[in-house]
């Protein structure tokens, strides 16, 4: 199968391009180009494009060369406080990027599914656990871009038949790049032995492992009972941030500090966020293979490996060593 991925080279897309290879597929990657990002000569595992999702001429030329079998479009701005300060930027590439890409896809003969990653966000606050069919009530741009975009591809679908499929997944971690968002920031502080400055303890969070997370796509791939519908995808349990954080605590042995509220609130939070997972196991054969826990010592071995090699010899102090080595006991 040909497929068209976007946001190939983020946090999910970095982990699904080399599972569809490895699937047989011919995968292309679809790349913002930014100069200075790429080294010449660097190994690119799928066929690369470049192109801005918020220039619609140049996103129909890259499809209609392409002549995908199956889009999966992960393109987006997703950081939900960027969104608060940068509203017209992640409007524009996530609603108007979705709309092209969306379009365009419409024009191929031979199309058979766009996959689309929504978010649990665009539930917001409200009834709780979440099922497919519980109203939604985003309280962020990022959040209301992303559910603008599931209302046009339903439009789409109601209107030309368009082979839509709309994820929402729940709170993804596993990054090993990323050190933005709360599992990874709080992790890699701990490791570094410094004092753990966070936000607000209290909000409730259902958390999936990357590699559930990218599980999810490959069931709906070529899937028709995925065509035409919307998925949640989680672990159908929540915690506290408070409670992560004492749980990562744990895993990773640290006997520092820890601050909280030393983050600026957003405007408007969800309070509580769980999903309800049944549908997807009962019409996709879907469930999550990872614990919390066991996600969460996938992630503090990962990043032990990656700061232990980004340490300066000269830093590799005695003290470090023995940080790390107690650690894994």
């Amino acid at each position: 199968m040909r497929i068209l991925v976007t946001g190939g080279v983020g946090f999910i897309g970095s982990h699904l391009i080399p599972r569809l290879i490895n699937d047989g597929h011919d995968v292309y990657n679809l790349q913002r180009y930014v100069t200075g990002k790429y080294v010449l000569g660097a190994q690119q595992i799928a066929k690369t494009v470049y192109g801005d999702l918020r220039e619609p001429y140049q996103i129909m030329q890259i499809v209609k060369e392409v002549q995908p079998d199956t889009c999966i479009h992960l393109g987006a701005l997703t950081a939900v406080s960027y969104s608060y300060e940068h509203p017209h930027e992640v409007t524009e590439t996530n609603l108007m990027g979705t709309i092209s890409l969306a379009e365009s896809c419409l024009r191929i003969p031979h199309f058979k599914q766009f996959i689309f990653a929504s978010t649990s966000e665009t539930y917001g606050n409200g009834p709780t656990p979440k099922t497919e069919d519980t109203p939604q009530n985003p309280n962020s741009p990022y959040a209301v871009s992303k559910l603008a975009c599931e209302k046009y591809l339903m439009y789409m679908k109601d209107a030309y038949d368009f082979p839509i499929t709309i994820l929402r997944p729940f709170n993804s971690f596993g990054r090993i790049d990323n050190k933005h968002f709360i599992v990874e920031r709080t992790v890699t502080q701990m490791l570094e032995g410094k004092v753990v400055r966070l936000g607000d303890p209290s909000p409730i969070r259902d958390f999936l492992y990357v590699n559930d997370h990218v599980d999810a796509y490959l069931t709906c791939l070529g899937n028709p009972k995925a065509v035409g519908e919307v998925f949640n995808f989680c672990i159908g349990k929540g915690i506290s941030i408070k409670q992560l954080v004492e749980l990562i605590r744990e895993i990773t042995y640290f006997e520092g500090e820890i601050n909280w509220g030393t983050i600026p609130q957003r405007p408007l939070d969800i309070d509580v966020l769980i999903g309800d997972n049944r549908k997807a196991k009962q019409v996709l054969g879907w469930s999550p293979k990872y614990s919390i826990e066991e996600g969460l010592k996938e992630t503090v071995s990962w990043w032990k490996t990656i700061l232990y090699e980004q340490l300066p010899l000269e830093t590799e102090s005695l003290e470090v060593q023995e940080s790390f080595s107690k650690q894994d006991q």
